[in-house]
């Protein structure tokens, strides 16, 4: 079992800049490989990034591609989501996963991860 609490969600303005944590507790963290997905109004839950147990494989959505970075910090138990040069479409509640997985083979289907966070809203006004 592990949990996730994401922090660090807010209001921003177009061209701004979010930093946002998930920490996790519970079993080791680095066991596991971690997801950030987004879920907008009226639209399903959609993948955003994803970052290997260690830290040295990452992949991400075309959309966020230059803009977001993933990374992660185990000795801290937590992975963070910087969010840069943001746009009114990234607006969504930001959700943070894990799954026990040793190779990054389908980290964008969120039905490979079993254990998720609470959610952090995330606000882009234009």
């Amino acid at each position: 079992q592990v949990q996730l609490v994401e922090s660090g969600g807010g209001l921003v303005q177009a061209g701004g800049s979010l930093r946002l944590s998930c920490a996790a507790s519970g079993r080791t963290f680095s066991v596991y490989a971690m997801g950030w997905f987004r879920q907008a109004p009226g639209k399903e839950r959609e993948f955003v990034a994803a970052i290997s147990r260690s830290g040295s494989s990452t992949k991400y959505v075309d959309s966020v591609k230059g803009r977001f970075t993933i990374s992660r910090d185990n000795a801290k138990n937590t992975v963070y989501l910087q969010m840069n040069s943001l746009k009114p479409e990234d607006t969504a509640v930001y959700y943070c996963a894990a799954r026990n997985a040793a190779t990054m083979i389908r980290e964008e289907d969120q039905n490979t991860y079993a254990y998720w966070g609470q959610g952090t809203q995330v606000t882009v006004s234009s």
